[in-house]
Formats: structure tokens, C-alpha cells, sequence
């Protein structure tokens, strides 16, 4: 009889490449879920647009991290923001004293908290003191400059974990479809978590009239402190961010950062969910391998994109991999 080949589980994603080394993060599983750890280069095989590829770069699991923490702190997380910082403090301590953690918190304004660092100790410091309740949000600035600004400056394996409902208001400098463009040239994972703040949009819908003042006191190297004044309005009468439709289109945009670059969105609809979460993404990170391969015959234009399939040579294991990747004139993935 012959032997079971390996199940794939395919991500609708891409990996951006400049030069013409193609860097795709590789997880597998075994049929319970539980992720394989101790698999060489010779387990794997990778194909492009169908055409087996030499493997000429890997790095195997339980290697070192870096882990952004964006934190929504805008006006309709007011009623979780404790949850939100106990949140990002309980993932951080998670880690291993070989990750690193740096925080970005994001409302009226988008603020660096800290570089990275393996500093738990100064990482919750900062989280519990440097951390409050704004009013408008940056939700596309804040992911275009995590990108622009500072991942694409740190070098080996990163992730965001990105603590939000998804809604945003005020962004000045990146939209919704530029931010989704972006993630698709991104040498990391995003793991959304998403909190459900239909509390808020119920509260300000139900509200009445009057004027509510919110003091953001952060300050940071993306931005400054502020103070910003808005007007509850009355019943039946919606803020910006607050309609259905508002919250739909969030709903679509996070599943669609988690798609594009291989990471999976979590519900935080109370402390169970996010504990299961944090263990989760954390296994994942740690258990991650990397794989690198020089296309043959390799004829594409900037932008054209390339089916990606790998493979284990291994029965009964699934592979949750990138599906495609775009060939970029620009720059390439940041792999040591």
C-alpha cells in the first residue's frame, strides 16, 4: 500500500523578494495540531509555479524573535483598555529571554513605547504607565509606520501582534488598501487580536447630548502628547467608527492582515480566548522554520507574482506556508 502523502494547509498570502532568494516561514503540524520542531532541510521540498526548487537556505525551528505589540488605545477600547495592557503584559511574559518586544500604542496619535528589547520588567513598566485612553484612531498609520519604520529595519524572524477592534478613523499617512498592499511585500506575521467593542458603539449611539474630554499623556518617538475634546451626540446618531458598516469593514481588514501574511486572527471575547491565543502565537513563533530558495529560470517582472507549494517528505504532517509571493524591484525580505 502505498504510503499517505502529506496534507498541505495553504495560506492566501505573499512574501516580497528583491534580490532573487525567495524567504518563506514554514509551520507543521501533526494531525492533532501540535507543532513539529525537529524536521531538517532534506524533509522539505519547494516548488514554484510547479517546478520543484533546490533548497538553498534554512533555518530550523526555535530560533530567536522580535514581536511588535500595537496597541489600540483610541476611544472605543475605553471600556478594555485594562484588558488590552494586561493583555500585552501576559503575552510579553511569554517570551523567552532570547525574544525581543517592542511597543507601539496608537490613537490620536501612532507612539513608539520602547525599542526592542528582552527587558520584560521595563516592557511591563512602560505598558502599565505609559498607556492611555485617546479618542480618534490611527489603526493604518500605526501599521504602515510598525512596517516602515521599524520592522523593516530589524533583521530575522518578527511577528506583530496587533491588539484592536479594527476600526479606524483619522489615519493621515496610509489607507486601507495601501496598508493591505504593504503586508503583501512583508517579511513578517500579523496576528490580530481582535476585541469586541460594540459596548462603545451601543454607548455613543444611546448617549446623550454633552461634551466628554479625553487627555492622551503618552509620548514617543512617532509622535507627541495631546489633548483632544469630542462631542457625544444623541440617540440615534453615529460617530465616526461606530456604524455597522464600520465594523464590518474592520472585521474584513484584520482577517485580511492575517491571510496576506500567514498569521490567524483571534477573537479576545474574554480572558479564556486570550490565554489560548497568546499560547498559541508564542508556540508558533518559537516552532517556525524558515526556508530560501533561488527560482530557476527566473524571468519575472517587478510585481509578478509566483505560486508558492511546500511540501514534507514526512507522512500525516501538514504544511501551513505561504501560497505566493510578489517579485519586487524595490527591497527584499529581511532574513540574517
Amino acid at each position: 500500500m502505498a504510503a499517505p502523502t502529506p496534507e498541505e494547509v495553504d495560506e492566501n498570502d505573499v512574501v516580497r523578494v528583491d534580490t532573487s532568494l525567495v524567504t518563506v516561514p514554514v509551520s507543521v503540524l501533526d494531525r492533532q495540531g501540535r507543532f513539529v520542531a525537529n524536521l531538517l532541510k532534506d524533509d522539505f521540498r519547494v516548488f514554484e509555479n510547479g517546478v520543484e526548487q533546490p533548497i538553498a537556505y534554512f533555518e530550523p525551528a526555535e530560533k530567536p524573535f522580535t514581536v511588535a505589540l500595537v496597541l489600540d488605545t483610541s476611544a472605543s477600547t475605553h471600556f478594555h483598555l485594562d484588558e488590552i495592557k494586561g493583555a500585552a503584559i501576559a503575552f510579553a511574559k511569554q517570551l523567552r529571554p532570547q525574544d525581543r518586544v517592542l511597543v507601539v500604542s496608537f490613537s490620536d496619535e501612532v507612539l513608539l513605547l520602547t525599542e526592542a528589547t528582552n527587558d520584560l520588567n521595563m516592557v511591563q513598566a512602560i505598558i502599565e504607565e505609559n498607556v492611555y485612553t485617546g479618542s480618534s484612531t490611527r489603526l493604518y498609520d500605526a501599521v504602515d509606520l510598525t512596517i516602515r519604520e521599524r520592522l523593516n529595519k530589524i533583521k530575522g524572524r518578527k511577528a506583530i501582534v496587533l491588539f484592536t477592534d479594527g476600526v479606524d478613523t483619522s489615519s493621515q499617512l496610509a489607507t486601507y488598501y495601501d496598508t493591505l498592499r504593504e503586508v503583501e511585500e512583508l517579511d513578517a506575521l500579523i496576528y490580530p487580536i481582535q476585541y469586541d467593542t460594540t459596548d462603545y458603539r451601543q454607548a455613543m449611539q444611546n448617549a446623550g447630548g454633552g461634551t466628554v474630554t479625553i487627555t492622551t499623556r503618552t509620548t514617543g518617538i512617532f509622535g507627541g502628547t495631546s489633548t483632544q475634546t469630542y462631542n457625544v451626540p444623541g440617540s440615534g446618531v453615529s460617530l465616526p467608527g461606530t456604524s455597522k458598516s464600520d465594523y464590518d469593514k474592520a472585521d474584513r481588514y484584520l482577517h485580511a492582515l492575517a491571510d496576506k501574511t500567514g498569521g490567524r486572527l483571534y477573537a479576545a471575547n474574554d480572558t479564556k480566548q486570550l490565554a489560548d491565543a497568546f499560547s498559541r502565537i508564542a508556540e508558533e513563533l518559537r516552532r517556525q522554520y524558515s526556508l530560501g530558495y533561488y527560482p530557476k529560470a527566473d524571468t519575472a517582472v517587478p510585481n509578478d507574482r509566483r505560486e508558492i507549494k511546500v511540501k514534507v517528505r514526512q507522512p500525516n504532517l501538514a504544511v501551513k506556508a505561504r501560497e505566493s509571493y510578489l517579485k519586487s524591484s524595490s527591497r527584499g525580505p529581511n532574513y540574517e
